[in-house]
């Protein structure tokens, strides 16, 4: 798929663009209990030993002239110790601060096997830009493939402000076992819209094997294409950690320490009226456990022993609010005893740590439905009891350092960039918890489950209020599988597989159509058709199920 394609880049582009300021956390990063490979700056993952380089040094720049930070910037690692190498170089949009990093990796390889690093036989320019108005290539980019020796493979590209060709021993190529596939993630730079006929992409790349099991490494590096296949067939991979030892993830004091020093403030909408509690207060206020067949619910004790534990969502159990509740005490939660509860999982081969923090709401509240300038407060579409959301922290296992925020918003969420977080105190961030629905915002604001164009969808208010839960204090850890057995005892009512709120069954189509019929004929068809895609839990037609059954308990965020 690579070939030398020459892009003309002088009239609506300025090779000449502000280096971005580097980013740092708003606080000192404390110094971390001791212990084990956590922060120590390197990481073992077999063969081979790496180091996260995020000092970098500005290579090239494109931008537009209108805009500039609506551009690219590329860079390489600086400063890369003795012994180590470069794997290939980074990039980011220039409409942030600088914060990111490349692998840079050390042969650790024992004798009688072929070296884990070899230089590139050659380098194959993939694309080179011209200036119109400057015939010297001095604002000229190009971009390089390593040539991998055979048996070895390339773990990302290479970028000169000259035409002539890197050195070989700029960048190293992997050992083919010692690495995974990976998958292009965001575009980082789309030339399509410009060169139609000379199509050029520049992707961020991530391992495909994510998750809590997952051995795949993110380099830090990036791919160019110059076609429509969007990267799906490409001569670079990502490194694979197999070293089963996971030995840079925290120790339990490590942990502790890590929440104590990043856990976020939740706040909740000032009209929040169905606010959360602990998963004990829930149970002694009057919950109740139901089976299939059987009138009656039998009530819960504070640490849910008698839920049945195990299986999986067959039915056949379910928790509902008490049944005698006039004032809907249990309904409203009682923020004063809510806590968050951790899940701390390896993430990226063990190169990072995710920190899951699960929230318990009682209640989810119903919907309300935007269309324009109109509101449509809903009755019964999207209320259901026992709501769970979570958002995840996750931090560099090479420095202890936050990295990124993964908010979830029911059926998806988005990854924020620690540059990008609103923080309230030294480096611990902000989360925006929407009214009734509780989804997970980095920002204050009126965000919209739906189509922003038409303006129609359901409403999620994120704003701050007195309502808050500090993270950082009011956490429990409740696992850490990697860590073994017994070093964190997980709560019975983890265990519990089945619903934590009963079927409800209603005619929701009826509540929407009554509303369609206050609406203009030219947007009842759009309301209809995004109210078809809405995700079955809007329409409170089946209870919610606990953190361990939902995907990304094991697996990664879905983004």
């Amino acid at each position: 798929m690579f070939g030398c394609k020459c892009f003309y880049w002088g009239r609506g582009y300025d090779a000449v663009a502000p280096e971005a300021e580097p980013f740092s956390l708003p606080s000192p990063i404390p110094r971390w209990p001791e212990g084990g490979g956590f922060a120590t700056g390197r990481i073992c993952i077999g063969e081979i030993e790496v180091i996260q380089i995020t000092e970098l040094e500005h290579v090239w720049s494109c931008n537009s002239l209108k805009h500039k930070k609506d551009g690219t910037s590329f860079y390489k690692p600086l400063g890369t110790p003795d012994e180590f190498f470069s794997l290939g170089y980074y990039c980011q949009s220039n409409n942030q601060p600088l914060h990111g990093f490349v692998l840079v990796a050390r042969d650790n390889h024992t004798a009688g096997n072929s070296p884990a690093l070899k230089e590139p036989v050659d380098y194959k320019l993939i694309c080179c830009t011209d200036n119109w108005a400057d015939d010297n290539h001095d604002g000229c980019g190009y971009f390089w493939l390593p040539d991998a020796p055979e048996g070895y493979i390339a773990m990302g590209c290479v970028v000169t402000n000259n035409p002539n060709k890197p050195l070989l021993g700029e960048v190293r190529c992997v050992r083919s076992d010692l690495t995974t596939t990976c998958e292009t993630y965001d575009l980082m730079l789309n030339m399509d819209s410009m060169l139609p006929k000379l199509p050029f992409r520049i992707w961020s790349l991530r391992p495909c094997d994510r998750g809590m099991w997952g051995k795949g490494l993110s380099v830090g590096t990036f791919l160019c294409c110059n076609d429509w296949s969007e990267g799906d067939e490409f001569s670079i991979a990502c490194l694979k950690n197999l070293d089963q030892s996971l030995h840079a993830m925290p120790n339990l004091e490590q942990i502790h320490a890590l929440i104590q020093h990043y856990g976020p403030t939740v706040f909740f909408h000032p009209d929040e009226i169905y606010l959360p509690s602990s998963v004990s207060w829930f149970f002694k206020n009057g919950a109740l456990l139901y089976r299939k067949g059987v009138a009656t619910g039998e009530a819960i004790d504070g640490k849910g022993s008698i839920l049945p534990s195990g299986g999986h969502n067959d039915g056949e159990y379910w928790i509902d609010l008490p049944v005698d509740d006039p004032e809907d005490f249990v309904k409203h939660g009682n923020i004063e005893s809510a806590e968050l509860y951790c899940h701390v999982k390896p993430a990226l081969g063990g190169t990072f740590t995710d920190i899951a923090m699960w929230i318990f709401c009682p209640f989810n509240g119903p919907a309300t439905l935007k269309v324009g300038m109109a509101n449509f407060s809903f009755s019964k579409i999207g209320q259901h009891v026992g709501d769970w959301e979570h958002f995840t922290l996750r931090v560099s296992n090479f420095t202890g350092e936050l990295w990124s925020i993964y908010f979830s918003q029911h059926s998806g969420g988005e990854w924020v960039d620690a540059c990008d977080l609103e923080y309230i105190v030294g480096n611990k961030a902000i989360v925006y918890s929407s009214k009734n629905g509780h989804a997970s915002f980095p920002h204050p604001g009126d965000y919209l489950q739906g189509s922003q164009k038409l303006g129609i969808g359901i409403r999620n208010d994120a704003a701050r209020s007195n309502l808050s839960v500090d993270s950082s204090t009011m956490y429990q850890i409740i696992a850490a599988e990697y860590l073994g057995n017994g070093k964190v005892e997980e709560p019975c009512w983890l265990q519990y597989m089945r619903e934590w709120g009963p079927t409800i069954v209603y005619n929701s189509r009826w509540e929407l159509e009554k509303i369609i019929s206050f609406l203009p004929v030219i947007l009842r068809f759009s309301v209809e058709n995004l109210f078809d895609r809405f995700p079955v839990e809007l329409y409170g037609e089946e209870g919610p199920t606990g953190p361990k059954e939902k995907n990304n308990w094991e697996g990664d965020e879905r983004a």
